[in-house]
């Protein structure tokens, strides 16, 4: 797709930051590299960075550049080819009377109740747990691409799941998903199986699902659909199988 006017990406800088601790392999020192300036990165040029393994959390773009690690590979879902799991087709049953509306990003203050209680959850102790309104309105409501809020919710209108997502040239990128910890089934997978259908309405052939590390239980929800590509030596693979997990 040819965008005239858009700033081409050789006009951003890229600045790698300092070590902090890696949030998913806890005997590692993570860093990133960074896009800037944020106000360039629109949703074409966007749509060129993620091709090239980056990924955003608000305004902030940028991609893992380990001094000693190279475990964090950027993978996505191959939408034509994907086809449904008996496991994903029992989730989906389970979920099939859940009620999705997409909207422009904005404050709910529902959707900030849902996503503190699934952090105290799910993540407690590791930061964001704890986030102010403040602090989740920069994390999920602060963005200068094409992104969207997807509702889920019950047909007695109760909220049982928030998605962020990004549209892109090619494909939709899973932002973020939060989720009534207390409910039944894999939430979680049912999201990520509505944004590949979501793809194919769109007819879009990427769902990106941000990084995958191996050994990381907490990721190794993405290698389950199955087929995907990662990015890796600056190119875009696909194993001949899934890997064992």
């Amino acid at each position: 797709m040819s965008h005239p006017t858009e700033p081409p990406v050789n006009m951003l800088q890229f600045y790698t930051t300092a070590e902090y601790p890696c949030s998913y392999l806890s005997e590692h020192l993570a860093r990133s590299e960074v896009a800037a300036p944020a106000h360039l990165i629109d949703a074409p040029v966007y749509s060129r960075l993620i091709e090239q393994g980056f990924r955003r959390s608000g305004l902030f773009t940028y991609r893992p550049k380990c001094r000693d690690c190279a475990a964090c590979l950027p993978i996505r879902v191959d939408v034509a080819n994907f086809a449904p799991s008996r496991n994903h087709r029992r989730i989906l049953r389970q979920h099939n009377d859940l009620i999705s509306t997409v909207m422009p990003l904005r404050w709910v203050p529902e959707h900030y109740a849902l996503y503190y209680r699934y952090q105290q959850a799910r993540h407690a102790g590791a930061g964001m747990d704890e986030d102010t309104e403040k602090q989740y309105g920069q994390f999920l409501l602060a963005s200068g691409v094409d992104s969207r809020l997807v509702e889920f919710r019950t047909p007695d209108r109760m909220v049982r799941m928030v998605a962020l997502i990004d549209v892109l040239d090619n494909g939709l990128s899973a932002v973020y998903t939060f989720f009534d910890p207390d409910a039944r089934g894999s939430l979680g997978t049912y999201g990520v199986l509505w944004q590949i259908e979501q793809c194919r309405r769109m007819g879009l052939p990427w769902l990106y699902l941000g990084y995958w590390i191996r050994d990381s239980r907490k990721m190794s929800y993405k290698s389950r659909f199955w087929p995907w590509q990662i990015y890796r030596d600056g190119q875009w693979q696909q194993p001949a199988s899934p890997p064992a997990i």
